[in-house]
């Protein structure tokens, strides 16, 4: 959840009074036009903006009862239970094996048959264990564009995260890895709590359970998807939706 979120870069103020409550189980997507703050709410929720300069925060977001903004708060806890997909796959320059066992490694578990139980496990997961369980050994980077973004979902569920965070996930994919990146989401809110910006309304309207809409900053309209997009209640959200902005 969300309370009074304001985000600064230096002068910047990126993100304006954001009240959200994210379901638990269900897919959230985040929309609006570019440079509208997308991104960084969803930074903002494991701290990834923490290490930029300037940035400055001021509100809370609350996780199983905690604000993860809280001085006490562990960084290095909130972000292995708030996973992180980018936008670019970005997989190790490692084995499949590998990619998927270092989160547990730095974690401190090395017994080889939990490690190959993760790795087992998360390729199923992900949908990938098919395609590469013949190859563990092999390079991550031999795989194509679709294959490396399953890989990068599979090492971010390698640490047992409780929510996913996905930025983009399948702007630089085709439409067949779109295709089973869309099917994945579907299959793993069944264990996650899943949220995705995307720029494809499309995209937000076949999978998402919940849609936000965004604009310079704001957010501007939160609700089922369906009635974002058969029935919004925002003029601005409405001109978006239709293509008359954006």
């Amino acid at each position: 959840m969300c309370k009074d979120l304001n985000l600064w870069y230096d002068d910047n103020h990126a993100l304006k009074d954001i009240n959200m409550d994210i379901i638990k189980n269900e897919i959230t997507a985040i929309i609006g036009p570019s440079g509208c703050g997308k991104s960084t709410l969803i930074r903002s929720f494991n701290r990834m903006n923490d290490v930029i300069e300037g940035c400055k925060i001021k509100g809370d977001i609350i996780f199983e009862g905690n604000n993860i903004y809280r001085k006490s708060a562990n960084v290095r806890t909130v972000r292995s239970r708030i996973g992180m997909i980018f936008q670019k796959p970005n997989p190790f320059p490692m084995s499949i094996y590998d990619n998927i066992t270092y989160g547990p490694k730095v974690h401190g578990i090395y017994d080889k048959e939990i490690l190959d139980e993760t790795v087992d496990e998360c390729l199923k997961r992900s949908a990938l264990w098919d395609e590469v369980k013949d190859r563990l050994s092999h390079s991550a980077l031999s795989l194509s564009g679709g294959q490396q973004q399953r890989l990068c979902i599979a090492r971010a569920l390698s640490i047992e995260p409780e929510v996913l965070l996905m930025d983009e996930p399948t702007s630089s994919l085709d439409p067949i890895a779109t295709a089973k990146i869309e099917d994945l989401c579907r299959e793993l809110k069944r264990k996650y709590t899943v949220i995705i910006v995307t720029h494809n309304m499309q995209q937000a309207a076949r999978i998402s359970d919940y849609t936000g809409f965004m604009y310079l900053g704001e957010l501007i309209e939160f609700g089922r998807t369906e009635q974002i997009f058969e029935n919004p209640q925002k003029e601005l959200t409405e001109n978006y939706i239709t293509g008359r902005f954006g």
